[in-house]
């Protein structure tokens, strides 16, 4: 049986910043990333825009707005330290019509009250900024930016193993139970792992985790996934950086937007759309006890109900590429559907980096594809 002080169930981008705060905090104490995958940030944490948002939507002095000011900083920092590529590219917030100018003012006024360094630009500006964009108004994030986190997860992992801890692989949790009153037993496809801490970092098996444990599981994991195109190469001129529509406050998904992704290419999406499996990134990807729980979800039943037109908007333009370009056309009016390929499934890899010197409901967004 392996033995450590603490055990951390998930090798994402949350299992393993625990690890390096733990780590960091305390050098002494031994932890240990379970990951049920060959390799680590294959699932959430890979599958993202991967953007550093800068914390402009939320309301002032909520634990999201300063989570997200804080995080970011603090990303910022560990990307640098860590000679990780990142870009601080900017990003604007576009309003197309009169009607959408009130809620663009009050996201600005917000952006203020967190400190967000941002301004409200007119059509000219913003076609300095994204010359292909539609927009009457916008608000400029300058501070907004782009990075790996699959890479900052190979770096983390590897930062814990230098530092005395360990990430084992094809390390899926079966079973947790308490040995006595001093430590807990997780049980393993890889084995049996004892601490006296276990912290609970699943993402989108948390929920399942949780009762894993004995304890109730007071939210459930509905899987959403977002449906997304690429622009080819010879239109990635199109967008230079981000370009997001205001949000709707009525809806709970933020609609279609354009994003460079650190290696140079640009998605355009999401489509959001019920996942058949919770890691169904493919449409035909079925698993019967994932979808059967969505379906027999009280949560979920009431979202449906409430927002079934949304929603069936996104299943057409889950079938219609002609609809989601149409939609894309709300941002950049001349995109065409020749111009996009569907976005590839991405996973990251794990490498082990050299070190160098410097009752709610839980809506999972699992990437791809369109």
């Amino acid at each position: 049986m392996n033995h450590s002080d603490v055990v951390i169930i998930g090798g994402g981008i949350v299992g393993l910043a625990t690890a390096y705060r733990l780590t960091e905090r305390f050098p002494n104490l031994k932890v240990q990333v379970l990951e049920k995958e060959s390799a680590v940030a294959q699932h959430q944490t890979s599958h993202n825009s991967g953007v550093l948002h800068s914390g402009i939507y939320y309301k002032p002095g909520s634990l999201k707005a300063l989570n997200c000011r804080e995080g970011k900083v603090a990303m910022q920092r560990f990307c640098e330290e860590q000679n990780i590529d990142f870009d601080i590219c900017g990003k604007v917030i576009v309003a197309v019509d009169d009607e959408e100018i009130p809620r663009l003012e009050r996201i600005y006024e917000r952006g203020q009250q967190n400190q967000v360094v941002c301004e409200m630009i007119g059509p000219e500006r913003l076609k300095e900024l994204e010359p292909h964009s539609a927009g009457i108004r916008a608000i400029h994030v300058p501070e907004a930016g782009i990075v790996s986190y699959g890479q900052v997860c190979q770096r983390l992992a590897a930062i814990l193993r230098d530092r005395g801890g360990d990430v084992a692989t094809g390390a899926k949790a079966l079973k947790i139970r308490r040995n006595g009153d001093s430590s807990v037993v997780v049980e393993t496809t890889a084995g049996e792992f004892e601490a006296a801490w276990a912290v609970n970092c699943a993402g989108l098996h948390s929920d399942r985790v949780t009762s894993m444990s004995g304890e109730p599981s007071k939210v459930k994991v509905v899987p959403f996934r977002g449906e997304y195109y690429e622009l080819k190469d010879d239109w990635k001129h199109l967008c230079r950086n981000l370009i997001y529509p205001v949000p709707d406050p009525a809806f709970p998904f933020l609609g279609v937007h354009f994003t460079r992704m650190i290696d140079g290419s640009v998605e355009c999406g999401p489509n959001a759309v019920l996942a058949f499996a919770r890691e169904g990134y493919r449409k035909l990807d079925v698993n019967p006890r994932d979808l059967f729980e969505s379906l027999t979800y009280k949560g979920f039943l009431r979202l449906a109900g409430k927002h079934w037109r949304m929603g069936a908007g996104e299943m057409w333009r889950s079938l219609s590429k002609a609809a989601f370009v149409k939609a894309l056309q709300r941002l950049m009016p001349e995109i065409r559907g020749e111009h996009l390929v569907p976005a590839a499934i991405r996973r990251a890899s794990f490498k082990r980096s050299p070190p160098t010197d410097r009752s709610s409901t839980t809506f999972s967004f699992s990437k791809r594809t369109a």
